[in-house]
Parts: structure tokens; sequence; C-alpha cells
């Protein structure tokens, strides 16, 4: 007898959400895509625009659909999901900067996406300050490391991760799309997903608000759907009406039963 198919036994469940905050213009993107061909392969996606009411939106508009154009044409057979995730960053850095070019605009983007596979494996990339977690039931297992200014305090140990979420410079990113030199990127690989596992990526604007231990409580307790309504609602909340964009997109492996 054959062994079973490592997709056997779970499903994906995901949602998105995404609110403009207290500024005046939303320049937050994100998606969750499932591949036309290739059941149990979906990717999450979250860009934080940066540069002028209309340059930050175009900029994250431009991750988000450099993401859908690749992500369909994506092959296993031909192409790693590490080198899909590269190569959709590359792209949307290259036409963020053609973007500049004929416009008075600065357009920047963070990037913060990741692809789940049918053989339970998770590959992310991130450039910018938006983040990435994997929650084991509520724990998290890790989350990517923001390319910021007080990461970098935090790394040197000048910083305690408390002190940095309130430090007056704490937008103030080491990395990101459409800037003059290439990004720096950081991409992990993952395997053994497990039924009860989340992924989320979120905006600066969403994840500020929590703690690692509120986000996994939340993502282990509720379905995706209701997740994001309610991290959304408690950082508005939270924000006290000086909240920025946030953005959220999750993926949970959920038991076929």
């Amino acid at each position: 007898m054959a062994p079973p198919s490592p997709a056997t036994g779970f499903r994906l469940s995901a949602a998105t959400g995404t609110h403009r905050g207290d500024r005046a213009y939303q320049q937050d993107q994100v998606s969750v895509i499932a591949h036309p061909r290739i059941a149990g392969c979906v990717m999450g996606i979250v860009a934080d625009g940066m540069g002028g009411k209309s340059g930050g939106r175009k900029a994250a508009d431009q991750v988000i659909l450099t993401a859908h154009q690749l992500f369909e044409r994506y092959s296993p057979d031909d192409e790693s999901p590490a080198e899909l995730l590269g190569q959709i960053t590359s792209e949307a850095h290259l036409m963020i900067k053609l973007t500049a070019i004929s416009a008075e605009e600065e357009p920047h983007s963070t990037i913060a996406g990741f692809v789940i596979t049918s053989d339970r494996c998770a590959h992310w990339i991130h450039s910018g300050d938006s983040r990435i977690y994997w929650f084991r039931g509520a724990r998290l297992v890790k989350r990517s490391m923001d390319h910021s200014y007080v990461q970098r305090l935090v790394d040197e140990g000048q910083l305690s991760e408390a002190e940095a979420s309130s430090h007056p410079q704490s937008n103030l990113l080491t990395s990101c799309l459409g800037t003059v030199q290439d990004p720096t990127s950081s991409s992990e690989r993952f395997e053994g997903l497990e039924v009860g596992d989340s992924l989320m990526c979120c905006s600066d604007g969403l994840w500020h608000y929590f703690t690692a231990q509120e986000l996994g409580s939340v993502l282990y307790s509720l379905p995706p759907r209701e997740a994001a309504e309610l991290l959304v609602s408690k950082a508005r909340q939270r924000a006290r009406g000086g909240g920025d964009n946030l953005s959220l997109a999750i993926v949970k492996l959920e038991s076929l039963d």
C-alpha cells in the first residue's frame, strides 16, 4: 500500500484584514492567493507602502500585482518557492523604481510574504518592518526580524524589545523596496507544519499593539476570519486615535475532522 499523501488530514483556512487606521489614506495592501493548479499551495503577502498619498499605494499595489502574476505562473517542477519569493521581491523592487522615474513621488514598500506547500513546508521572505509569525497552537515558533534601526539596536543589546516599540525612531527602516540600493531581504524555509499551526504576515500598524503571546492566543482560539476581525478591532482600540494603516493575512492548518 502506498504511503499517505503529506497533504492528507489537513485543510488550509485563510483570511485577511485591513483598516485605514487614523491616516488620511490607505497605503497597505494584503492578499491571500490559492494556487490555481496546485492543491494545498497558498501564498499570503502584505505590503506597507510609503511615499506620499498615492506613491505609497502605488508601491504596495505593485508588490501585490507582482505576487499574483508570478504565483499564478509558478510551477514546482521549474522553480522552488524560495526562488519564487526572491523573484517577486526583486521584480517588485524594480517596478517601483521605474514608477519613481516617471513621477515626482518617491514610492517605497515593505514586503512580507510566505508560501505554504502541499508537503507541509513553509517558505517566507521579507524586507522592511512588516512581519511574519509562525505559531504552533498558541506558542510562537518563530517570527521574522525587522529591517529597522531599532531592531539593529535590539540586536546590539542597546535596547530591549519593549523599549524598541516606543522608541521615537521606531519607524526608520534599514531596508525596503523601491530604494536606490537593492533591498536587503531575509528568507527562511521550515518543514513539518502541523495541524493547528498558523502563519500570519502583517504590517507594523497591527503588530505594534500586540505581544507575540497575545497574537498566538487569538490565532489558536479563533478561526482565521474571526481572529482577523478581533485583531483589527483591538488594534484600533489600542491606537486611541493615532493608528497607522494596518493589514494582516492569516493561513491556518486545520483538521479535516
